[in-house]
C-alpha cells in the first residue's frame, strides 16, 4: 500500500449529538480507503460518537471493495476522489491526469451510487494541469489545515494532539488505514466536544467545513425545503428530480400515486417502493432524482423535507 502524506473523510450522520457545535465545525477526513482490515472499525468509532467525517479513497480501492464503499455511503460519509492509484500527478501529462480523476470518478459512482465534488491530491501535490482537470469534472481542491502524520508512525496520543489545535472550518488530515488513527478516534471527538466544536462535512463551494445539517452553529433547528420537477418521460415511466435547500442533512419523504412504484434512485439513499419513499443524503449533495414506474398512473409525486 502506498503510505501518503494526507488523509480525508466523507459525508453526514449527526453532528456529535451532546456538544453544543457553538465555537463551529471540523472536518474529519480519512484518506486512502477503503481497506478490508480497518475501514468498518473506523466507520464504527464514528458512529459510536454520532460524528460524521469525509473519506478519500482511491479509485482502485472502490472498485477492489465494493461492498465497504456501501459502507462508507450508509454510514453517511461524505466522500471525495483521492485518484485512481495515489500516482505523483504532477509528473504527469494532461491526459494522463484525465484518466487517473476520471475513472475514480466512475468507480466511486458505481460502487457507493455517488458523483463526488470534493478532489484531494496525492500527497497535497497540485499544479495548473491538474487544477484545469479537476475543475473539468466539477471537483473542489481539498488540502487541509493540520496534518496527522498518521502516515508517518505516529502514535494514537499524537494523533489527537494534532486534531485538538482545529479550529472552526479547518481541516484536518488521516488516514483510512492505521490501527493508531482508530485507536484515537474517541479521543478526538471528546476533545472536540468539550472545546464546542462538533465533527461537519466540507463545502464544495467554499472548501472549508461547515455543518452536516442545516441547524444553527448554536443548536437552533433550522429547516429545509424541496422542489420538485418532472425529468425524461417515457412510456412506462418517468424521472423525478428533487432538490433539497436550506440543510444538507435532510429527509425527504416521496408520495407515489396509487399504482406507481420506484424503478431506481441516484444521489440519495432511498428506502421504500411504493407509497411513501424515504430519501436521505448518500454523499452527492442535496439534488437527486428518481425513475418511477407509472403503472396507469401518470402523476408526478409529491415531497415534504425535515431535518434528520
Amino acid at each position: 500500500m502506498a503510505v501518503t502524506a494526507h488523509a480525508a473523510v466523507n459525508q453526514p450522520n449527526l453532528a456529535a449529538a451532546a456538544a453544543s457545535c457553538s465555537a463551529g465545525y471540523v472536518a474529519l477526513t480519512f484518506d486512502d480507503g477503503p481497506n478490508t482490515g480497518t475501514t468498518n472499525q473506523l466507520i464504527s468509532a464514528l458512529r459510536s460518537a454520532g460524528a460524521t467525517a469525509t473519506v478519500f479513497p482511491t479509485g482502485q480501492n472502490a472498485s477492489n471493495n465494493p461492498s465497504l464503499m456501501q459502507a462508507y455511503k450508509n454510514a453517511g460519509l461524505q466522500i471525495g476522489n483521492h485518484s485512481w492509484d495515489h500516482p505523483h500527478l504532477i509528473t504527469m501529462s494532461q491526459s494522463q491526469i484525465q484518466s487517473q480523476l476520471s475513472r475514480t470518478q466512475q468507480a466511486i459512482q458505481q460502487t457507493a451510487g455517488v458523483t463526488p465534488n470534493l478532489f484531494r491530491p496525492p500527497y497535497g501535490e497540485t499544479n495548473a494541469t491538474l487544477k484545469s482537470v479537476e475543475s473539468s469534472l466539477g471537483l473542489r481542491e481539498i488540502i487541509w489545515d493540520v496534518d496527522s502524520q498518521d502516515w508517518n508512525n505516529a502514535s494514537s496520543s499524537q494523533i489527537r494532539q494534532a486534531a485538538s489545535r482545529l479550529t472552526n472550518g479547518q481541516i484536518i488530515l488521516m488516514h483510512d488505514w492505521p490501527a493508531a488513527t482508530i485507536q484515537a478516534i474517541p479521543g478526538i471527538l471528546q476533545d472536540l466536544q468539550t472545546r464546542n466544536l462538533c465533527a461537519g462535512h466540507i463545502s464544495s463551494s467554499t472548501g472549508r467545513a461547515v455543518a452536516p445539517s442545516g441547524s444553527n452553529p448554536g443548536g437552533g433547528t433550522g429547516s429545509c425545503t424541496v422542489s420538485v420537477s418532472r425529468g425524461s418521460d417515457w412510456t412506462d415511466r418517468f424521472n423525478v428530480n428533487l432538490s433539497v435547500s436550506g440543510s444538507n442533512t435532510w429527509v425527504v419523504r416521496i408520495a407515489l400515486g396509487s399504482g406507481q412504484s420506484l424503478q431506481s434512485s441516484w444521489n440519495a439513499s432511498v428506502t421504500g417502493s411504493t407509497g411513501t419513499l424515504t430519501a436521505r443524503p448518500s454523499g452527492a449533495g442535496n439534488n437527486f432524482g428518481i425513475t418511477v414506474y407509472k403503472n396507469g398512473n401518470n402523476n408526478t409525486p409529491t415531497a415534504s423535507c425535515a431535518l434528520s
